[in-house]
């Protein structure tokens, strides 16, 4: 298989059985490259960096919680270079197939995992989400992903970019699936139970999308006038918008160029043009600048809170375009990241947890809508997206 079709990382053929029984019995899980597997080597997308580090001892802690409820691991995907990356292409091991539209990318960095289960490879995937490496590809592809709550899913094994940002999150293509892989990975501990009262449609989210995705709202408000939910429309950002995008972009930059400082320094690896102008640009970042970005931070939590209070979901735009062709050159590519952030920036900022829901389609190519929950409230946003799955 090519790496142009291939989801999974090329020459691994890794295949580890789960438990004898469990709910996931006779599933098949596919694992991101920045989940350990034992006694195989974190590649994390980039070959120095498989190079330069020794088999995992033991599995991550969000794959053992599926091994051990039946699922059996079919292999491990292809990741954007060190997971810097919202598109989904990688140099060295190719860019994963977007089963739904073959001549667009699949979005990343989680985007083989993505690939996997649109095509049926898998039926469930881990990914990772720091600035939207679930949520985007999710979109793209046509498939169901939350990026949880930040640490309500254990990230012990998992490679670490940007701590106050990384979630594991995960992947499947049917919704009665949700609510049981949310079981399973998040913590009881952190649950906050409460019942949705109403969806606030953030008409200034959806006024940022292209052509249908501008417009798109209705094909979630119907099925929550089938439910019987109420919705109203809500200005979100209230026009800070780009300042919340700018405070995401300083601060996630800020910890990633701190990770990998170190292993760049020691291994002087190769990179892509892209995650090279990345690592470059965090190391030269104005240390200064933080903390305006982390009170904006705090505003925005503040202000997402205060919105979700009394049990209240938001519902956005996945991502506000559709996903760019494979072709395109690397200054249209750098455009749709940055207009990918307009939307993924909101979560990933305060922390809150969001679910992509595969209800777009524009002459053939996918794309979502999600729903942001409380802080929390993970479990409430898989039970919703089950609801209006079958509410369709």
């Amino acid at each position: 298989m090519s790496n142009y079709e291939g989801a999974f990382v090329p020459g691994s053929d890794i295949v580890i059985a789960g438990a004898a029984e469990g709910p996931l019995k006779g599933l098949t899980l596919a694992v991101k490259d920045l989940f350990d597997l034992a006694g195989h080597v974190t590649g994390c997308g980039n070959p120095d960096w498989a190079r330069s580090h020794t088999p995992a001892l033991r599995h991550a802690r969000a794959v053992q919680l599926l091994l051990d409820a039946g699922a059996e691991v079919v292999g491990k995907t292809i990741t954007d270079e060190i997971s810097l990356g919202l598109l989904g292409r990688n140099q060295f091991e190719g860019t994963p197939l977007n089963p739904k539209a073959p001549d667009r990318v699949p979005g990343g960095s989680s985007s083989g995992s993505a690939s996997a289960v649109a095509s049926g490879k898998a039926d469930i995937a881990l990914g990772t989400d720091s600035g939207g490496s679930v949520r985007t590809p999710a979109s793209f592809t046509g498939i169901y992903g939350l990026r949880p709550t930040l640490g309500r899913i254990p990230i012990e094994g998992m490679m670490v970019q940007s701590p106050s940002f990384d979630t594991v999150g995960f992947f499947c293509r049917h919704a009665d699936l949700l609510p049981l892989l949310g079981d399973l990975l998040l913590d009881v501990a952190t649950r906050v139970e409460g019942k949705v009262e109403s969806v606030l449609v953030a008409t200034d989210a959806f006024a940022l999308g292209e052509g249908p995705i501008a417009a798109s709202a209705p094909l979630l408000t119907t099925r929550l006038d089938r439910l019987g939910l109420p919705w109203r429309e809500i200005s979100l950002a209230e026009g800070r918008l780009a300042t919340w995008v700018e405070s995401q972009r300083l601060l996630q930059m800020a910890e990633f160029g701190a990770t990998f400082a170190p292993w760049v320094d020691r291994c002087v690896p190769r990179f892509s043009i892209e995650v090279g102008r990345s690592l470059t640009m965090a190391s030269l970042l104005d240390q200064n600048r933080l903390p305006a970005a982390r009170a904006v931070r705090a505003e925005v939590k503040a202000r997402l809170d205060t919105l979700l209070e009394g049990r209240h979901l938001i519902c956005i735009p996945t991502t506000p375009i559709l996903p760019p062709p494979r072709d395109d050159g690397l200054a249209d590519m750098r455009r749709a990241v940055d207009r990918i952030t307009e939307m993924t920036s909101i979560a990933g900022l305060t922390g809150l947890p969001q679910i992509n829901l595969p209800l777009g389609e524009a002459g053939g190519i996918p794309f979502g809508l999600s729903l942001i929950g409380w802080r929390g409230g993970d479990e409430v946003l898989l039970d919703m997206a089950r609801r209006l799955e079958a509410a369709a």
